[in-house]
């Protein structure tokens, strides 16, 4: 039987220390949020893998340095309402829960969203509401949000998760362009959204996260 919370440890020392994010509630939380019960019984071996982890149709867990540089940038105050828009099978929603004061993990797969009660609860995530629906259209029913998390990458922002963020808010994307693709986190303001680079990254974008085409005569 494989030694997870040693595979835990590895990954913390390996991928996410290393990236200079060192805030104990994320250590805390990737420590204490057992990954492999949130992949496919058939990925549990490469669930602390440094990559990202294959759900099936085109989506992924993303991987570990990536999630905690995520995190790390939006500086959770613990107080908060968080988003995480495409929560999978909910390993990021259950590491979220341990840093904010309740979580709406939405999903639009129904046989995942029909699993994620009960492995948020095996993971002791108590404080996470799981919310079927379009990915692109967020949840606005619970919001407005304090943070929004997209779990995946992005071509273009859709505006329903901007309207559905508090002035004052952050929402942390991972902008593809092409191959490459780049984490920023934007600040709503009275007046529009303001966007700060944060780190390089990749992953596969979103249903409904397209970039629009461009037509030009």
């Amino acid at each position: 039987m494989p030694d997870f919370a040693e595979r835990r440890r590895m990954m913390v020392d390996t991928q996410v220390r290393p990236q200079d994010v060192t805030k104990f509630p994320i250590i805390d939380a990737m420590l204490s949020v057992p990954r492999e019960i949130f992949v496919p019984d058939a990925q549990r071996e490469a669930a602390y893998a440094g990559q990202h982890v294959e759900l099936g149709d085109g989506r992924v867990v993303l991987d570990a340095r990536t999630l905690a540089k995520m995190l790390d940038a939006l500086a959770f105050s613990g107080d908060e309402l968080v988003l995480d828009v495409g929560a999978g099978l909910g390993y990021s929603s259950a590491v979220v829960a341990r840093m904010a004061e309740a979580v709406v993990a939405l999903e639009e797969n129904e046989s995942w969203a029909e699993d994620l009660p009960e492995l948020l609860s095996d993971a002791g995530a108590d404080n996470v509401i799981v919310q079927t629906g379009v990915l692109a259209e967020g949840a606005a029913e619970h919001g407005p949000f304090d943070v929004i998390l997209v779990q995946g990458g992005v071509g273009d922002l859709p505006a329903a998760l901007i309207n559905q963020l508090k002035t004052g808010g952050r929402i942390a994307c991972l902008f593809m362009e092409g191959a490459l693709g780049v984490v920023r986190v934007g600040y709503k303001l009275k007046d529009g959204m303001s966007w700060r680079f944060e780190f390089n990254a990749e992953a596969p974008v979103l249903p409904g996260f397209e970039a629009k085409a461009n037509f030009s005569l």
